[in-house]
């Protein structure tokens, strides 16, 4: 189970990253756009050269974002951190310093504060959501507030102050001592800027939980469709489709009627002694991919791959009308896609390969089974017969046979007439570990080339 939960895990980890990371390409474009935005629109707001100041910040806000985009990560990143605490460095910088270029201004240092740079940090806490990591957002807040309390606090108590301004303020207001503090530009505010990054710092709170909860979602989301497209393996789209919409159907052990197929290529392993392995595994891939889609096309389940070979069940985990019929349908709908198969192969010069099909129906127990991994698994009397008709194949020269068993259930759901026109006894025959004779019928000769 842990085994499972790591992949579930890793499957969840591989979806937020690439989700991150797209994000943050988006996010950088969108930076460059508006960085590129604001340097074309400053010199129109201040068209004096001391404006080149804030075009190199701009570059430089470019590049940050640039190597951030290039340490991107999932999760905790030193580099990324790194990056984002310069960010706000610079940021703290530019609106707090004065323009160096600018000899004319008469701002006092303090006065800075009250030009509302302070909203720009917006920008970057919400950038920092596309890191899909809580810890970033709340790393992010705390930078914040620190960063800048710590510009408030070197201001409060090392102030470049032009005291003939706040006298000149005081005189104008002195019946007004609350609106003189509050345009007093050598004052800080410091309670508004403790309010500042208080507010900041609750909204970078509310993010970190809406992204902690948005990353339980899509990791939940990854498991489910992790889980489906396991299913997708094993069953056909339209059991699949049932099976999402049940909790634990496959954990409810109990018996039922199933059919069973067993498939084998005949002679693989001569025919494997005489071919590359590329070649060898090509061949299971195209053969493994035609049995299974025809298991799929006539409502089975594919239980597992055997080497050359595959076990099929058809009434699993769901029982239908026509679980046998279907499972003899599919028996002689693989026999022609191996002979389209074989078409194939002959054209290219390659030697065809011959199928024998086994069936039989019976009573079998369902349920899952393993420790660390689990697997759905059907066993009883019912496998081990269908594996049995499978290899008398040889012997009976013939592609497909198949259960008195299954013969009497197809009479009563529905079979083609050709079907059982096709079928020809072979009398009762002895199985390995059965007690009493089997009936056993045949269908499709084979028949031997001469060349």
């Amino acid at each position: 189970m842990r085994q499972a939960e790591d992949q579930i895990e890793t499957y969840a980890e591989a979806a937020l990253t690439t989700a991150k990371l797209e994000g943050q390409w988006l996010a950088v474009r969108a930076r460059w756009i508006s960085l590129a935005a604001v340097a074309f629109m400053l010199p129109f707001l201040n068209p004096q050269w001391s404006v080149l100041y804030y075009h190199g910040s701009l570059i430089l806000f470019a590049l940050i974002g640039y190597l951030q985009l290039r340490f991107a990560r999932l999760g905790s990143s030193r580099a990324e951190l790194a990056l984002i605490f310069c960010d706000l460095v610079l940021l703290t910088l530019v609106t707090v310093v004065p323009n160096p270029l600018d000899k004319a201004a008469e701002w006092p240092l303090q006065s800075q504060y009250v030009f509302g740079g302070f909203q720009f940090f917006y920008v970057i806490l919400a950038s920092a959501t596309l890191a899909y990591s809580w810890r970033t957002i709340v790393a992010v807040g705390t930078w914040t507030a620190v960063v800048w309390m710590s510009g408030v606090l070197v201001v409060w108590f090392w102030p470049v102050a032009n005291p003939e301004l706040s006298t000149a303020i005081a005189n104008i207001l002195a019946d007004f001592r609350g609106l003189a503090y509050f345009f007093d530009p050598n004052s800080v505010n410091f309670g508004l800027r403790v309010q500042e990054v208080v507010v900041f710092f609750l909204v970078a709170g509310t993010l970190a939980v809406t992204v902690r909860r948005s990353s339980l979602l899509l990791r939940s989301h990854a498991a489910a469709e992790r889980a489906r497209t396991n299913l997708a393996r094993y069953f056909s789209p339209n059991v699949v489709e049932q099976l999402s919409q049940n909790d634990d159907p496959l954990k409810d052990v109990r018996m039922q009627d199933v059919a069973v197929m067993f498939v084998d290529i005949v002679g693989f392993t001569r025919l494997s002694n005489h071919q590359s392995p590329q070649a060898v595994i090509d061949l299971l891939r195209d053969f493994h991919g035609a049995m299974g889609r025809a298991v799929f096309d006539h409502s089975g389940t594919l239980d597992k791959y055997l080497g050359d070979g595959l076990m099929a069940t058809f009434g699993t985990p769901f029982q239908g009308e026509r679980d046998v019929a279907n499972a003899v349908e599919c028996a002689f709908d693989m026999v022609e896609r191996v002979e389209t198969l074989n078409a194939t192969r002959r054209s290219a010069g390659q030697a065809p390969i011959s199928l024998s099909i086994g069936l039989h129906y019976g009573s079998v127990v369902l349920g899952d089974i393993g420790g660390s991994r689990l697997e759905f698994a059907v066993v009883g009397d019912t496998v081990n017969i269908a594996s049995r008709v499978e290899a008398l194949t040889r012997s009976l020269s013939c592609h497909i046979a198949l259960s008195d068993a299954v013969r009497n259930a197809i009479q009563t759901q529905g079979v083609s007439p050709d079907v059982l026109d096709a079928l020809t006894s072979a009398g009762a025959l002895a199985l390995r570990g059965v007690d009493q004779p089997m009936v056993v019928w045949t269908a499709l000769p084979k028949v031997v080339s001469k060349t």
